[in-house]
């Protein structure tokens, strides 16, 4: 059995603000196939739920189903995903967790 990586992630609150939300928005990251469509269904979900799940928890729960979306892929498409996930993680201002691996 696969241990949860969010098992041990301590919660903290986020403090989203419009300039966040806008470099969300402004993020492009280099993917392509099913990468970028799990990136780009991972920024939606954010850029319409963060306001009201401001929390870190909430948002590695999230990029953990972006990564769930890749794990048949080739590594060369997990890893340019997992760059373009901890720079969407920078921007919202909080680390991985874990999560990313």
């Amino acid at each position: 059995m696969n241990r949860d990586p969010l098992r041990d992630v301590v919660d903290a609150p986020l403090f989203i603000v419009p300039r966040v939300l806008e470099r969300l928005r402004a993020l492009r990251p280099a993917l392509d196939g099913v990468a970028l469509a799990a990136f780009e269904r991972l920024r939606g979900c954010l850029l319409e739920g963060i306001e009201g799940h401001p929390t870190r928890f909430w948002v590695l729960r999230q990029v953990q189903k972006a990564l769930g979306a890749v794990e048949g892929e080739d590594a060369e498409s997990r890893q340019h995903l997992h760059t373009a996930l901890k720079e969407l993680l920078a921007i919202i201002g909080t680390d991985d967790g874990g999560v990313i691996r």
